[in-house]
């Protein structure tokens, strides 16, 4: 088993001290500009920070610039650029990236670290490649054209002399910087590592413990902070009393933190914060604060009544968001099918809660966090430090699961304001409490299907609404209509060959922080959409998977033209990520094929199907479940995904996997409620995840492919909870349109 040297968060002052001792190197910034680590010695100036570094020790450095929460990207990102540099695995030393704009986008969310990074990094190693070979060609006196890096050696084609890496990194690091036009990229089929499974690099260090997390920093001199943040958006601390407080065992100060005004952004939400000398003090320390509350706007927010409004106004005309065809004007009740469907709030709930440790001097600021966006922290403390981001040194830990939540800095903020009070390091530690209510909730949701039908039962016209508190009421004051990007995840983009569809959004004010969480939007649409297209077959009198391929239509690429709006695509454009209806047909043959080999089921169980399109790959779900007395147990779940060329399959199984676990836990048991502007879960017993007896046996069907790289993280998501519903529709004859089900059901 190869061994890894522990990662390190990396500087150009770190890297003067990994190579001064040793001597020089050749580094590679994401420019293509190369210099000479001894030059930098020498005050030169690197424009950008590392991606790859080889040292006269023949170890080869490369830095992952995102952040690492289970989805393997430090293996992923390592794996193109030594497969392009025709590095030796085995010599690889992986280096976590600063918080730094040099890098470009670090913000590790969307599945789009490889979709967006996949190119760019084997430019990367291409170019390396190319300096290396080039100046083993000028040492040997001959063409480029005779000599070939293979295995952290550059090798002469006419005989066996050969120079490793690390000799020729001096050599190298004074050659020009090929041009990107000029270098050239490896054959596919010459890959040692793309597409090849890797066990992830931190796998050994995680097994030991000797991983290093958000929760495991320690600071010289640090002191640890647990904040009772206002239980209602908007409410402050009018009065309180921490006399009893003070009164604990390592409890040193409490601190007042102001409420923010305006839109939520990433700010502190304000409170009385506790510092003690270590974590548990902090915590009883808070436990013994009497605080009573301002009045807030939010104070009666009721999820119960505000869903009961928000199904209502789904089934009344809104604002007209893709239209294909004339509307139709005529709904005959005999020839009409429809139904509502609904979602709750949902939490993250990822194992690690928020954390960060901040310690704020004279010099600036230096961060260590879990943190998903390393530049958004950067940005935000040193807006409320009256910094220059420069001055901001964020270092990226491992995350214990982030979800989207950790792409939200207010935590690194809260620490770093109060370390500048204190003038001492600081670790704030959220409480899964704290998590669970005070978070960035995925919004509360409502879904308006309705379907004109011919003589036969068959859809010939589609109407639906959708209708959220949106993600931009988290940025700008009385948003109230969901965006354009937020409906383009599974609402406008579904490519159904239909001659009439008008699809609308109403109004939904917010009344908490709304926040992206695993698969956004997706998780309610594709909740709607696989359940109507469920109830359409079911009346059709057919399969779900042949409802779904004749609503389809022919094989296709859909470009929705002259529908009314420009689809977003996920930041991707539809000549390198087409919105392919092809491989949505491949995906319906392969589980179709698959379903047609299992075993008979028996009385009060049943097959339920679902298929969605997101982050660019192409997701279909089949679960199995039995229903007997009003207890639902799910048996097995076979998820098929195109995701286009995957980097490393390993962990292409394992988040899939990992998204029905999480798809499952939220469509069994995910709910956040508010009572009079409060949340009423706190923990996993009251919001819970899925455990180990409840979870199904998983297949996971890869599908090979040579389209671009699309996403893995999210897509698995969407399609499980439809699924899951229709499967107990096909064992008990009941549908069920509103999540959780364990409102219903015994789960």
């Amino acid at each position: 088993m190869t061994t890894f040297t522990a990662i390190e968060n990396i500087s150009r002052r770190d890297v003067l001290k990994l190579f001064g001792a040793a001597g020089g190197g050749l580094a590679l910034s994401a420019t293509g500009l190369a210099w000479s680590p001894m030059a930098l010695a020498q005050d030169k100036q690197a424009l950008m920070n590392l991606f790859i570094a080889i040292g006269e020790d023949d170890k080869v450095y490369l830095t992952c610039h995102r952040s690492e929460m289970g989805q393997g990207i430090r293996t992923g990102i390592p794996q193109v650029l030594a497969d392009e540099l025709e590095a030796d695995w085995d010599k690889i030393v992986v280096v976590q990236g600063l918080g730094d704009k040099r890098y470009g986008d670090q913000n590790t969310d969307g599945s789009r670290s490889i979709r967006k990074q996949y190119y760019k990094m084997r430019q990367m190693g291409a170019m390396a490649r190319t300096m290396l070979e080039q100046a083993a060609a000028d040492k040997w006196q001959v063409p480029i054209s005779e000599v070939y890096a293979k295995a952290n050696k550059v090798h002469h084609k006419g005989s066996a002399k050969n120079f490793t890496f690390g000799e020729l990194a001096l050599a190298a690091a004074k050659v020009v910087t090929p041009d990107v036009a000029s270098i050239k990229f490896k054959a596919d089929s010459d890959f040692n590592f793309i597409g090849k499974p890797k066990t992830i690099v931190d796998m050994d260090d995680m097994l030991s413990g000797k991983a290093m997390y958000g929760y495991d920093i320690k600071v010289d001199g640090m002191v640890y902070a647990s904040i009772t943040r206002p239980p209602v958006l908007g409410s402050d601390v009018a009065s309180f009393d921490d006399s009893d407080a003070r009164k604990v065992a390592g409890v040193i100060d409490v601190i007042q933190l102001p409420v923010p005004q305006g839109a939520p952004l990433f700010k502190a939400l304000g409170g009385l914060a506790v510092i003690a000398t270590n974590t548990w003090s902090a915590v009883q320390g808070r436990k013994a604060l009497k605080i009573t509350w301002t009045k807030s706007v939010n104070d009666s927010h009721d999820t119960e009544q505000y869903m009961a409004e928000l199904v209502e106004k789904v089934k009344q005309p809104g604002k007209v968001m893709r239209q294909l065809g004339e509307s139709v004007t005529d709904w005959p009740q005999a020839s009409t099918i429809n139904a509502v469907y609904s979602v709750p709030y949902l939490a993250h709930a990822m194992m690690e809660p928020p954390v960060a440790t901040a310690n704020v001097t004279a010099q600036g600021c230096e961060i260590w966090a879990s943190t998903q966006t390393p530049q958004s922290t950067q940005q935000n403390v040193a807006a409320v430090l009256g910094l220059s981001e420069d001055k901001v040194k964020v270092n990226v830990t491992l995350l214990g699961g982030g979800f989207g939540r950790k792409s939200k800095p207010d935590f690194s903020v809260e620490a770093a304001m109060l370390s500048q009070r204190l003038n001492k390091p600081v670790k704030v530690s959220w409480t899964r409490e704290d998590d669970i209510q005070h978070g960035y909730y995925h919004a509360i949701s409502a879904q308006f299907y309705q379907a004109k039908l011919d003589a036969n039962n068959q859809p010939q016209a589609l109407l639906a609404r959708t209708g959220f508190p949106s993600i931009s009421s988290t940025f700008a004051e009385g948003v109230d209509t969901p965006s354009a990007g937020e409906l383009d995840l599974g609402f406008s983009d579904v490519p159904l060959a239909l001659g009439q569809i008008q699809l609308e959004a109403v109004k939904a004010k917010a009344h908490t922080r709304i926040g992206w969480l695993r698969s956004v939007c997706n998780i309610q649409h594709a909740f709607g959409i696989g359940s109507f297209v469920d109830e359409l077959a079911v009346k059709a009198g057919k399969p779900c998977i042949a409802m779904w391929r004749q609503l389809l239509g022919e094989a296709r690429q859909e470009t929705f033209a002259d529908q009314g709006f420009k689809y977003g695509n996920y930041g991707e454009t539809l000549a390198d990520h087409p919105v392919d209806v092809g491989r949505y047909h491949h995906l319906l043959d392969v589980i179709e094929q698959r379903l047609s080999e299992q075993p008979n089921v028996a009385a009060n169980q049943g097959w339920g199907f679902a298929i969605h399109r997101s982050f660019t790959s192409y997701v279909a779900v089949a679960t199995l479940v039995d229903v007997t007395d009003g207890k639902l147990k799910v048996l097995k779940t076979i998820s098929a995904i195109d995701a286009g060329l995957v980097v490393n399959p390993d962990r292409l199984k394992s988040q899939t996997e990992g998204a029905i676990i999480f798809g499952l836990s939220l469509a069994m048991m995910g709910e956040i409620s508010f009572k009079e502007g409060k949340v009423e879960q706190a923990n996993f017993h009251d919001y819970p995840v899925l455990r180990l007896p409840q979870s199904p046996d998983i297949e996971v069907i890869h599908i090979e492919s040579t389209a671009n790289p699309a996403g893995v993280g999210e897509p698995g998501v969407p399609p499980v909870a439809p699924s899951l519903t229709n499967a107990i529709f096909a064992a008990t004859g009941k549908r069920y349109r509103d999540l959780p089900l364990n409102r219903v059901l015994r789960v």
